[in-house]
């Protein structure tokens, strides 16, 4: 058996291998994106759930995107819930929607809190 890897041109005409990019999945829309390009949301094992910007923290964690109608939809809908096999208190979903304000964009571009103002 042969192992086949994908290779690509650098700038100095050298071959390099293609970097696998990590890809996750909106609980919200569905939609796959790069791991960057969503908020990390984690389920702690003392049963605390909190944003999870550095991507690392362990614990059960459920990606949702930047944008403010999938943030609503992920909390609003119990889907963020049912990612993280677990229950949120109302501490942490107060919290979550603070955090959501400060991180979502909405159509325009424009952070949450931004578009109240």
């Amino acid at each position: 058996m042969r192992l086949v890897m994908k290779m690509k041109a650098s700038s100095t005409g050298q071959l390099q291998p293609i970097r696998h990019i990590p890809r996750r999945t909106c609980v919200s829309c569905r939609e796959v994106k790069r791991k960057r390009e969503l908020i990390r949301v984690v389920h702690t094992g003392g049963g605390a759930v909190e944003v999870d910007p550095s991507g690392k923290k362990p614990g059960r964690g459920a990606y949702l995107c930047y944008s403010a109608d999938c943030w609503q939809k992920g909390l609003k809908k119990a889907r963020l819930e049912r990612a993280l096999r677990g229950t949120i208190g109302d501490s942490n979903w107060a919290e979550l929607l603070e955090v959501g304000k400060t991180l979502c964009y909405d159509d325009m571009g424009n952070t949450s809190s931004q578009a109240a103002e």
